[in-house]
C-alpha cells in the first residue's frame, strides 16, 4: 500500500503545455519529430522531482496545434531505458517475460488515420527501433487531420499501456478549421487545454503504482495487475490541484479526463454553469448549459466558463463523483484576480454547426455485444468484450463505409468507457435490463424505458459511457479507411488485461476474396 503523502492544494500555478512546431513544411504536409525520454519534473511544490517518461521530455507532452486538411507526418522515437520503473505483470498477454520490458507505440486517440499510423497495440517498438512488434509497419506516422476537434495522443503498447501512460506518456492534439475560427470563441491565452489525471506518490516524490491487489494471497503472481486503480491525487497539466489566475471574462477550456480508470464529475463550487460547446468529436450543434459534467476516462468536454461577474472571487473546480476522497474532490482553483486586459469581445454563439446525424434505417446490421466479468486462472477479476479474448478470431468484420448499430449489453458492475478507433459513434439510447434474467436465458428483459443521450452527448463521440446493467446502443459508419483496428474499454487496467478486441474494415473487393478463401479453407 502507498504511504499517504499529505500535499497542500492550490500552491502551484497551472502549467500550459508548450506547442510543438514542425521541423519543416512542404506541399505534402508538415513534418515533426518527437522523442520519448526519461526525466524528472516537480509535480507539487512540496514533492521532490518525480521520475517520469514524456514525449520530448515533457509531461504532459507538447501540444500539436494543426489545421484541418494539413497532413502531419510524425516520427515517434523511443529513447527510454531498457527497464521499466513500474511493476510489470508478466502473466498478462503481450507482457510476457519473452518481450522487452520497455515497448511503446503511439495512438492518436480519436484520429482518423490508416491502420499503419493508428498505433495498433502489437505495432510496438523499442529504443532506436532495435526491436519491433509483429504489426509494426513504419517509423513515420501520417495524420490527415480530417476534422476539427480536440484529440490527444498516448502510448498504446500491448499489456503495458496502463504503466506507460501512468509514467507520463500523453499530450494534446488540437485540429482547427475556418468555421470554428469564424465563431469568435475565446482564443489565444483565453483558450486552455486541461489534462486531468490522478497519481499517487511515495514520500521521496516517486510515483506509486500498486504491485498487487492482495499481498496476503499466495495464489497471485507478483507483480500482479490491480484493476481498476484510482490514485490519491488529481493533477491538471502535470501539477497537483493547481491554481489559475484569470480575468473577469469568458474562457474556453478543452477538458480531458485522462486518469487510468477514474470517472470524474465536474462542478464549479460557485454554482455557475459550464456552457459545453463540444465533445470528443468536435462542436455540438448548440451550446448546452451544464451544472455538472460527467467524464469517464478519455472523454472530453469543450466548455466555456464566464468569469465576468466573479472579479475578486476564488472558484474551485470540484470532483463530485460518488466515492471521491477528500484528496480527489478539488481538481483546481480559479483566482479571478487579474484585471481585465481589454474588453471581452469573444462570443458564445446560439448555433455552433450543423451535424449530419445517422439514421437507424441506414444501418446494415445490428450487433449485440456483451461486457462481462469473469475470473482468470488466479481468481482475479477479468473483464471481457463479448466473452472473447484478444487472441480469439476476429468476429467484427464490416465493409468500408457500412453503417452498423452496436448494442453494448453490460453484465458487469462497472460503467465502461468504450472506445472504437477511427470511428465516430452516435449514441442512440440507453435502457436498463434484468441482468440475472439475461445470464440465465440469454434474452433481454428491459426494466425501464429507453433514454436518449444526455444533451451534451448529442454529437459524435469516440468514447461512450456504457453503464452497468444497461444496454447502450450506438450507430456508426465504419470509415474512412479500411484496415485492422481495435475497440476496447478505456479503463487502462481493463484494456491491458484482455478487454480489447480487433475489428477489420474491408474494402469490398477484399471482402469477396476473404469470403472465397474462407470457403476454400472450410472445404479442406
Amino acid at each position: 500500500m502507498a504511504v499517504k503523502v499529505n500535499l497542500q492544494k492550490f500552491v502551484d500555478k497551472l502549467p500550459i503545455p508548450k506547442t510543438i512546431r514542425p521541423i519543416k513544411r512542404g506541399k505534402k504536409g508538415s513534418y515533426y519529430e518527437v522523442t520519448m525520454r526519461e526525466f524528472t519534473q516537480k509535480l507539487h511544490r512540496d514533492l521532490a522531482p518525480t521520475r517520469l517518461w514524456g514525449y520530448n521530455g515533457m509531461y504532459p507532452g507538447p501540444t500539436f496545434d494543426v489545421v484541418k486538411g494539413e497532413t502531419a507526418f510524425v516520427k515517434w522515437m523511443n529513447d527510454l531505458p531498457h527497464k521499466h520503473f513500474l511493476p510489470i505483470d508478466t502473466t498478462i498477454h503481450g507482457a510476457e517475460k519473452t518481450f522487452p520490458q520497455v515497448r511503446t507505440v503511439v495512438h492518436l486517440h480519436g484520429g482518423k488515420q490508416h491502420d499503419h499510423s493508428d498505433g495498433y497495440p502489437d505495432a510496438w517498438f523499442t529504443r532506436n527501433f532495435e526491436q519491433t512488434g509483429p504489426k509494426f509497419q513504419r517509423k513515420v506516422y501520417e495524420y490527415p487531420n480530417l476534422e476539427a476537434t480536440t484529440l490527444f495522443y498516448h502510448d498504446h503498447a500491448m499489456g503495458i499501456t496502463r504503466l506507460n501512460n501512468y509514467a507520463g506518456l500523453g499530450g494534446f492534439f488540437i485540429i482547427r478549421d475556418e468555421h470554428e475560427q469564424s465563431l469568435n470563441l475565446p482564443a489565444g491565452k483565453y483558450e486552455i487545454p486541461l489534462m486531468i489525471q490522478d497519481r499517487s506518490f511515495n514520500p521521496d516524490g516517486s510515483l506509486y503504482y500498486p504491485d498487487t491487489p492482495d499481498k496476503n494471497n499466495d495464489r497471485l503472481p507478483y507483480p500482479s495487475i490491480v484493476t481498476p486503480f484510482d490514485a490519491d491525487y488529481i493533477l491538471v497539466n502535470g501539477k497537483v490541484s493547481p491554481y489559475l489566475e484569470v480575468e473577469p471574462r469568458k474562457y474556453r477550456f478543452r477538458m480531458l479526463n485522462f486518469c487510468n480508470s477514474r470517472a470524474i464529475s465536474f462542478k464549479l463550487d460557485s454554482g455557475q454553469p459550464f456552457y459545453q460547446i463540444g465533445t470528443d468529436r468536435g462542436l455540438l450543434e448548440k451550446p448546452v448549459k451544464m451544472n455538472e459534467i460527467l467524464l469517464l476516462t478519455t472523454e472530453r468536454a469543450d466548455v466555456i466558463v464566464d468569469f465576468s461577474r466573479s472579479f475578486g472571487k476564488t472558484i474551485i473546480l470540484k470532483n463530485v463523483f460518488k466515492g471521491a476522497s477528500p484528496e480527489t474532490t478539488d481538481v483546481m482553483q480559479f483566482r479571478v484576480n487579474t484585471p481585465l486586459k481589454a474588453k471581452d469581445a469573444s462570443s458564445l454563439p446560439d448555433h455552433l454547426r450543423k451535424i449530419e446525424f445517422l439514421s437507424s434505417e441506414t444501418a446494415k446490421r445490428t450487433r449485440d455485444l456483451t461486457l462481462v466479468r469473469v475470473e482468470d486462472a488466479y481468481g482475479r477479476s477479468l473483464n471481457l468484450l463479448d466473452s472473447k479474448r484478444w487472441n480469439d478470431p476476429i468476429s467484427e468484420k464490416m465493409d468500408l463505409g457500412s453503417i452498423e448499430i452496436w448494442r453494448l449489453i453490460n453484465l458487469s458492475d462497472d460503467d465502461h468507457p468504450i472506445h472504437l478507433h477511427i470511428v465516430d459513434m452516435q449514441i442512440l439510447e440507453r435502457q436498463p435490463f434484468d441482468v440475472a434474467h439475461f445470464k440465465a436465458t440469454g434474452n433481454l428483459e428491459f426494466t425501464g424505458h429507453a433514454l436518449p443521450p444526455e444533451p451534451n452527448e448529442r454529437g459524435f463521440k469516440d468514447t461512450i459511457r456504457a453503464p452497468a446493467g444497461t444496454v447502450t446502443s450506438f450507430i456508426a459508419s465504419f470509415d474512412p479507411f479500411a484496415g485492422l483496428f481495435v475497440w476496447h474499454c478505456h479503463m487502462l487496467e481493463h484494456e491491458d488485461d484482455e478487454m480489447m478486441r480487433p475489428f477489420l474494415i474491408l474494402k469490398k473487393q477484399k471482402r469477396l476474396k476473404h469470403i472465397l478463401m474462407k470457403m476454400i479453407n472450410g472445404n479442406r
